[in-house]
């Protein structure tokens, strides 16, 4: 039996009337119309509830939600919202911004290539304490507030993601000659293990995952946080990707809503952001490994993620299977 207790449901009230001013034009109506529009709302809402009942959805979250206390707090709420309506959230999060503060205090250089970070023996012990300590333990708490029950891992717990070495090459035009790029512990993963995530979604708790992983070795690898999503989505083959940006409208198209041969076309096409390209190729990798659909959020927007999911209120660009 579908059931949807009274504080859940005052709760996606509240917040889809808090989005829905963000949303639309702020033009004048009498309270009738106003409420005949919040009822259409909550009515679509509820096929929606529906529709992704005890389906998993796998949520990158943004830096500006975790940098932004009340953005922070708002993605907590929706994230424990999504669990009391029977969808299984599994959060993943990076934290470059919080990494290079720490390291700028400890007066560690780093160097990047590509844009990468280059990750030595020592900077990869400070990257592990800020991603799978501070920022994991920060968005876990922030769940837990909201009232839902929220579980720190990393891919080294339970044998979640073996990693290997980044492989990467760059072209000398001078020389004519291809260079292997040394980016030391940043990694990508070659293997997840799903035991623990279907054991997890069988229960109330809801995973925060920080992008750490193992190598065959025992090394510890820095995995990039997109990434890191997009594959779980494909191993478990989740409902949804959700990745959340920090580029308003990153897409900079007039389409809310793409098929894998138009976002192909469009990531090919370099009239984007180069980060959201990453994110796009992410979610096209997802798409083609059995992850139903992906969508790439503002993550300044309050509540985005419910209106994304749950009405037609355009909160972002979803990308869906041909």
């Amino acid at each position: 039996m579908f059931l949807i207790n009274n504080s859940c449901s005052d709760r996606m009230e509240i917040a889809v009337k808090t989005a829905e001013q963000n949303y639309r034009h702020k033009e004048k109506q009498n309270p009738a119309s106003e409420w005949l529009q919040t009822v259409s709302i909550l009515s679509e809402a509820l096929s929606k509830i529906k529709e992704f009942s005890g389906e998993t959805f796998v949520i990158k979250c943004s830096e500006n939600v975790i940098n932004n206390p009340v953005l922070a707090r708002q993605f907590a709420e929706d994230v424990v919202l999504l669990k009391q309506l029977g969808i299984n959230p599994i959060v993943v999060h990076g934290g470059e911004s919080q990494i290079s503060k720490k390291l700028e205090q400890l007066k560690i250089q780093s160097s990047f290539i590509n844009c990468v970070r280059v990750v030595d023996s020592s900077t990869i012990e400070i990257l592990e304490m800020v991603l799978s300590g501070l920022i994991n333990k920060q968005i876990v708490a922030e769940i837990n507030a909201a009232d839902g029950m929220a579980i720190g891992i990393s891919g080294k717990d339970s044998g979640l993601i073996e990693a290997r070495k980044l492989r990467n090459s760059s072209y000398n035009s001078d020389s004519n000659i291809e260079q292997i790029v040394d980016f030391g512990f940043v990694g990508e993963p070659v293997r997840i293990n799903t035991t623990l995530l279907q054991e997890l979604s069988e229960s109330s708790i809801i995973p925060v995952i920080a992008p750490i992983a193992f190598g065959k070795n025992g090394e510890t690898f820095s995995l990039d946080a997109n990434t890191v999503a997009g594959c779980l989505a494909a191993a478990i083959a989740a409902k949804k990707l959700i990745i959340i940006s920090d580029v308003p409208d990153g897409m900079n198209q007039g389409n809310k809503k793409l098929s894998i041969s138009e976002a192909r076309k469009l990531s090919k096409s370099k009239k984007i952001p180069t980060e959201i390209i990453t994110k796009l190729e992410t979610c096209l990798h997802a798409l083609e490994n059995d992850c139903e659909a992906a969508n790439i959020l503002d993550g300044s927007l309050p509540h985005a993620l419910l209106m994304a999911i749950f009405t037609k209120l355009e909160a972002g660009t979803m990308i869906y299977q041909d």
